[in-house]
């Protein structure tokens, strides 16, 4: 057997293999899309960082690693009917093998939590839990409330402001990594899925407080980013926002609206996403492993 490349072309596919793990491991159909790869790998290298395995023209294994910095982030898949062929340790020695050639000094890796075989996997191979992140979901059965704050639609003249709301926001969230705004502003705008017109912000004057970025991941919405400047907190910018995307989201046939957030996060982010109707969905944990 030997591997290929991916190409956007493969996003689907990679989506459904991906899925069968969660499916296996919790038991329940998998939302996973081609939308949502298409985010993961949005500023991949695909020719020398993404891996496929296939066997009778199915696809049996993944995987693929970007570079932050000094830091590698990678995840990989096997489909449940392979699992025994050792496709997981082929995985993890290609995704290694390829950041350690971009001279990562470590590596994050994550995994659906209580996928059991993965975690034996990660720590045979010395890596240790690191960080657990949620998926956090709400269904828009009734119309949400109105927001407590004004909230405006994005325009494109506050595309400097609204990179920079986030970029205060996230400034001391675990492993970011700034990003300068022409290189931010670019992906953004080579999204598919790219529509501002799901971007809200909140102003105190001639200033941003808090920005909102949304995504249609139909059947579905998702809360991309959503962040207000430590001056501004305790105001109800944070729910304002929430709730303005909610009733967007809904107007448009979104009724279910996912978000994804840092189960250790210390500005109450977690809190927030509870007050407003969200509930964890999905449980996401992340493997890391020191290079050097």
């Amino acid at each position: 057997m030997s591997f290929r490349p991916a190409t956007r072309d493969d996003l689907t596919a990679i989506a459904e293999l991906f899925g069968s793990v969660e499916e296996a491991v919790m038991g329940s159909p998998s939302r996973l899309d081609a939308i949502t790869v298409e985010g993961w790998l949005h500023t991949i290298a695909f020719e020398t960082n993404t891996w496929l395995l296939e066997e009778d023209g199915r696809l049996l294994a993944g995987a693929f690693a970007q570079t932050f910095g000094r830091r590698g982030n990678c995840a990989g898949a096997v489909r449940p009917s392979a699992w025994g062929r050792g496709l997981g340790t082929r995985l993890l020695e290609l995704m290694e093998s390829r950041l350690a050639e971009e001279e990562v000094e470590r590596i994050n890796s994550w995994t659906v939590a209580g996928d059991a075989a993965a975690a034996d996997l990660f720590q045979a191979h010395r890596y240790h839990e690191v960080r657990r992140f949620w998926e956090m979901a709400i269904e828009l059965e009734q119309e949400p409330p109105e927001p407590p704050a004004d909230v405006e639609p994005f325009t494109e003249g506050d595309a400097e402001d609204f990179h920079a709301v986030l970029e205060e926001s996230f400034a001391e969230h675990w492993e970011n990594e700034p990003e300068p705004f022409e290189e931010w502003w670019t992906r953004q705008r080579h999204r598919s899925n790219f529509d501002p017109s799901l971007w809200f912000v909140v102003r105190d004057g001639d200033e941003l407080a808090g920005v909102v970025r949304n995504e249609a991941r139909p059947p579905a919405g998702y809360v991309g980013a959503i962040g207000v400047r430590s001056p501004w907190r305790g105001r109800g910018y944070g729910r304002a926002l929430l709730l303005q995307s909610f009733r967007e989201f809904r107007r448009r046939g979104l009724l279910r609206v996912t978000l994804g957030v840092d189960a250790a996060n210390a500005t109450g982010a977690t809190q927030l996403y509870e007050s407003v109707g969200m509930h964890v969905d999905q449980e996401l944990v992340v493997w890391g492993k020191a290079l050097r």
